[in-house]
Order: C-alpha cells, then sequence, then structure tokens
C-alpha cells in the first residue's frame, strides 16, 4: 500500500507537467512558455533522447547561444501574440453569450410582479406561490435596483434587484 502511494506522487510531477504543456484555446501557447520563454523538456526526453534532444545536443555552444538569445528576443512577441489571442477568444465567448441576452426596459410607473425568494418570509410552505404583486416602479437606480410601491401607495423600505422582477400585464 504504502509503495503505491510512493508511486502515485511520483506520478504527479508528470500529470503536472502535462498539464503545464498542454495548450491552452484562450491564449494560444502553454503557460510553461509564456513563463519561461521556452519549451518544456519533459524528463522522459532527458533520458531516453527525443529527437529534439539529440538535435539540441549536437549545435555547437556558439550555435546554440545565439539561437537561445534569438529566442529571448522573442519572447515579449510570443506573449504579445497569447495576448491578442486571449483578447480575440474572450470577445468571441462575450458575444456568444451576449446575442441571447434581451433588454429589460423597466420605467417608473410600470407593474411588476416580485419573484419570492427561498429566503424571504413569505416562502413558508411548499405550496406558496412563486411570485407576489402587482408592485408599481417607484425608482430606478443605475445597477439594477428598484424600489417598488403596490398599488394602494405603501412603499416598502428595502430595494429589490431587476432580476428578481418581470412586467405584470393586465
Amino acid at each position: 500500500m504504502i509503495q503505491s502511494s510512493r508511486q502515485w506522487n511520483e506520478k504527479l510531477s508528470f500529470a503536472l507537467l502535462g498539464y503545464r504543456t498542454t495548450v491552452r484555446m484562450s491564449i494560444g501557447a502553454t503557460p510553461y512558455l509564456l513563463v519561461y520563454g521556452t519549451e518544456a523538456v519533459i524528463p522522459a526526453e532527458v533520458e531516453i533522447s527525443s529527437l529534439r534532444i539529440i538535435v539540441e545536443d549536437e549545435i555547437e555552444e556558439s550555435e546554440w547561444v545565439k539561437t537561445r538569445l534569438s529566442q529571448l528576443t522573442l519572447i515579449d512577441e510570443k506573449r504579445m501574440v497569447a495576448v491578442c489571442h486571449r483578447q480575440l477568444y474572450q470577445q468571441r465567448m462575450a458575444h456568444a453569450y451576449n446575442k441571447k441576452v434581451r433588454p429589460r426596459n423597466l420605467k417608473v410607473g410600470q407593474l411588476v410582479i416580485r419573484r419570492i425568494l427561498p429566503h424571504h418570509q413569505e416562502a413558508e410552505g411548499k405550496f406558496v406561490p412563486n411570485w407576489k404583486g402587482p408592485y408599481i416602479i417607484r425608482k430606478i437606480f443605475p445597477k439594477g435596483a428598484l424600489y417598488l410601491g403596490d398599488i394602494k401607495g405603501n412603499d416598502p423600505e428595502a430595494a429589490v434587484n431587476a432580476d428578481a422582477v418581470k412586467r405584470y400585464y393586465v
């Protein structure tokens, strides 16, 4: 049992390395590349030489230094490309989500009904209705808060989120 847990711990670093070397769709690069400026070398590649390691071993030292310096100068360019890729990805995702959003045009004086949420006092049972009202919108705040009043003219002192109301049609 202890033997298998040691093997699990030894395999964890390889699993995490695989996570760091996987290309992320949102940025188009690996996190390891963005942080360290080069692709990660998996420890298995060091022990069992891969084509990349063999090619790097046969390069002369001066040539390796030149290529390394050119790679270092390209790090900023790769990061900028990743930032642009991320921004485009975020814009595409925002557009995909926002195309389904319908604006709600609430005005002072409109009739609405208010959702009864589980923490409200009115929600005291299984067969309680989900909506209460009608109410009249008394005041609208810019961030989506509303002050409601009932039809009789009584105004409650608490503000209500605009997401918790919907129009009431007579």
